[in-house]
């Protein structure tokens, strides 16, 4: 078994000049950043008072869900055979909120993959279970992480 470790570093921007010293006077502006990679900024959600230029939690989430199928469909097909041309991902996620907090109940990927055999169709839309499985984020959360791919040749 290996273990993996990950660090980055999370620098609230969001201080209009009087702290928190209310709800409405801060901004909730971050900066993520990790060694020798490109600072992304990030914020709240707009109905939590972010700023909609900038990444949110929850966007995050469902991005790290649908990258992390999307490498691990890629090694599970060259793993098959699969010789995979092209392939994008219109991924959604559902958040309840209750009270001041929440939770996803459900994440829907929508990978449209095209693969150069089309002998090779219905192997290529089978093993996006098989991907499921491999992923390390899907493997994490605690809510359904679902899949309605498309393949084309």
């Amino acid at each position: 078994m290996a273990t993996h470790r990950y660090a980055l570093r999370s620098v609230w921007t969001g201080d209009l000049g009087t702290g928190t010293s209310g709800y409405r006077d801060y901004a909730r502006d971050v900066t993520l950043s990790s060694a020798g990679k490109p600072d992304l900024l990030g914020s709240a959600d707009r109905p939590f008072r972010g700023d909609p230029g900038r990444w949110n939690p929850e966007e995050l989430l469902l991005a790290a869900l649908s990258q992390c199928h999307l490498l691990s469909y890629l090694h599970v097909a060259v793993t098959h055979g699969v010789v995979v041309t092209a392939y994008a991902d219109d991924a959604s996620g559902t958040m309840e909120q209750q009270g001041i907090g929440g939770r996803f109940t459900e994440v829907v990927l929508r990978p449209r993959v095209t693969v150069a055999d089309p002998a090779q169709v219905g192997l290529a839309t089978r093993i996006h279970g098989e991907a499921a499985d491999a992923c390390f984020i899907a493997s994490s959360v605690a809510f359904p992480v679902r899949h309605e791919p498309v393949t084309l040749v």
